[in-house]
């Protein structure tokens, strides 16, 4: 719960996205118009609308703006901890100790980067991730029952092959609010994954059982609704979204997001973190799957088709954003636990390979935290004390990979895993309470609106040569677009600007003297009066 749900408000919305969004969230939340999202009075379509009313309901409860924004992204991390959870509990060893695959797989994913940093972000991909977990588990669900995956103890059908009515149906359901969420995409990475799978194990009719009539109807008595009445209010709609925002996004660097093919290899080795190690044992267990020739009937063999196929999807892509490959994060999560459960049981020198593969990633966690304090800290203007604070988190980092080394010199090997997951909870404490805080001004407009909010002259407050994302932020925060100063305005304003700007606006005779340290940047500058 600390990971996912702790200290939410800690830092502004930040980004262009972050605010972006939550302005739609908010815009519905006022105007009741729950079909059209609208981005400063006008419609905005880059995505379906399911974001939306999950943020809209924050506000409609009077909750905090931060709040309302991130909560229905922490709940469906947990969401997905859940399925994750529920899938080690059907397919494997079943164990109330942290050494098994229900309860160490979602501790994994909760405690991963991916799964923290999008927990506690404005954007629809946790949801969108959630609801395609909650979906492959459905799917799963119905090819064990049909007896096409078997359980790790050798278990195969689970129920009849006539009461698999239900997986499909939530198959469908959890399909379409995918489809809400972020659009086409969720067919194109659920299919994908399947047909992947089916390729490989030459089970194509098993994987064609799965768009089975109750599934489609429930994907479109969820997904058709919405997409029919805004196509109806707003004609644009379908041009906009779905050859704008999905295949020219995906065919073409249109949103200049363009990384070479390999972009999502580095990328999902720090999604993992801490845990990245622990992909050594998963494919130790994928060469013994081989070498035994029980891959095509194992689950892990599926759900590792389910992980790979949104990494090869969207390396092809000419858009690449970090949070494409955020499907593939889950089950390789569960891949990862019980990968790790099973060497650390069978051999010593794998529970010691892995003891101190945890240990030396914390070390090189801390030391790049050592390593780069400096150029951090000179975000805000509260250097001295934010580069303490890092310097401390480092060397708490340090002091982790150290306990490791003593769980190894010990031969407690099985207080490893606990030992890291205590460390990343402490770390994410810290974090929330020391650091963001001190990265608010460097990064989101909160407080500068906080600090505006009451001004005597709200009409005089402007941004001049702004980057992107602060102009988001300002206009969130604002509640209103602030107007671009212009040089030929004779009359004293305040003017947001980065310190070009300001240079700009000293070069033009419009401020004497000097002002405080920027705030990452970013200057609030009293212009004056033009000379006569």
């Amino acid at each position: 719960m600390i990971c996912l749900f702790g200290h939410l408000g800690a830092i502004g919305l930040v980004g262009p996205d972050e605010p972006r969004y939550v302005w739609i969230a908010r815009a519905m939340a006022q105007t009741h118009d729950w079909i059209t999202p609208c981005l400063y009075g006008q419609p905005w379509f880059e995505k379906p609308v399911l974001y939306y009313w999950a943020a809209a309901v924050g506000f409609l409860f009077g909750l905090p703006a931060e709040w309302a924004a991130r909560l229905p992204s922490a709940l469906s991390a947990l969401a997905a901890a859940a399925a994750i959870g529920w899938l080690g509990w059907k397919h494997y060893e079943r164990s109330r100790s942290v050494w098994s695959p229900c309860l160490l797989g979602p501790l994994v994913f909760a405690t991963s980067v991916a799964g923290i940093g999008f927990a506690r972000a404005a954007t629809p991909d946790m949801l969108f991730s959630a609801l395609l977990t909650l979906g492959m588990a459905s799917a799963a669900c119905a090819l064990r029952r049909r007896g096409e995956l078997r359980s790790a103890d050798g278990g195969g059908r689970d129920g009849s092959a006539s009461g698999d009515w239900w997986p499909l149906l939530l198959f469908g359901v959890f399909l379409g609010l995918a489809t809400l969420t972020k659009g086409p995409a969720a067919v194109l990475l659920a299919g994908g994954a399947m047909a992947l799978w089916a390729l490989v194990t030459r089970r194509w009719r098993a994987a064609l059982r799965l768009a089975h009539p109750l599934a489609i109807a429930a994907f479109c008595i969820v997904a058709l609704p919405w997409y029919v009445a805004c196509a109806l209010r707003n004609p644009d709609f379908l041009r906009v979204f779905i050859v704008q925002h999905n295949f020219e996004r995906y065919l073409t660097p249109l949103y200049q997001h363009r990384q070479p093919v390999w972009f999502f290899l580095p990328i999902m080795l720090l999604a993992l973190l801490p845990w990245t190690v622990l992909l050594g044992p998963v494919m130790q267990e994928g060469r013994r799957l081989w070498r035994e020739r029980t891959w095509r009937n194992s689950p892990g063999f599926f759900f590792a088709c389910w992980a790979i196929f949104p990494m090869i999807f969207f390396s092809l892509s000419q858009s690449k954003l970090p949070g494409y490959v955020l499907p593939s994060v889950p089950p390789l999560s569960l891949l990862c636990a019980v990968a790790t459960i099973r060497a650390m049981k069978s051999t010593q020198q794998g529970g010691r390979m892995l003891t101190q593969g945890l240990g030396l990633t914390w070390f090189i966690v801390g030391l790049i935290a050592l390593f780069r304090a400096h150029r951090i800290s000179m975000l805000t203007p509260d250097s001295n004390t934010l580069h303490a604070t890092i310097v401390t988190g480092g060397a708490i980092a340090i002091l982790a990979g150290a306990l490791m080394a003593g769980v190894l010199a010990a031969r407690k090997k099985h207080l490893a895993v606990p030992l890291c997951l205590l460390c990343v909870a402490a770390g994410v404490e810290f974090l929330s309470i020391a650091v963001l805080p001190s990265l608010d001004p460097a990064y989101s407009a909160r407080p500068y609106a906080e600090l505006l909010s009451r001004d005597l002259r709200p009409e005089r407050i402007f941004i001049y040569d702004v980057p992107r994302s602060w102009n988001w932020g300002l206009a969130f925060y604002f509640r209103r677009e602030l107007p671009e100063w212009s040089p030929a305005d004779p009359e004293p304003a305040l003017a947001l600007t980065t310190e070009a700007g300001f240079a700009q606006i000293k070069k033009l005779g419009r401020f004497h003297g000097e002002l405080d340290e920027p705030h990452g940047g970013i200057r609030l500058v009293p212009v004056e009066a033009a000379p006569h």
